[in-house]
């Protein structure tokens, strides 16, 4: 039976908890955390813009 080869496993999902202890971390799983809330800052502001333009539209709509 052959080896079971690390590529074959399923990634591990990055998850990243505010405040949580950074020492037993590489370098590498600290850039992976700093993309990964890259990432998710700009879907925040994407969120945000999103909903800006539909209450603005909804401003206009009703003359507020």
């Amino acid at each position: 039976m052959p080896a079971i080869d690390d590529d074959d496993r399923p990634k591990k999902k990055i998850v990243h908890e505010i405040g949580q202890e950074l020492a037993l971390l590489s370098v590498g799983e600290l850039r992976d955390r700093i993309t990964l809330l890259r990432e998710e800052i700009a879907r925040l502001e994407a969120d945000i813009a999103r909903k800006g333009a539909s209450k603005a539209a909804a401003d206009l709509f009703f003359k507020k």
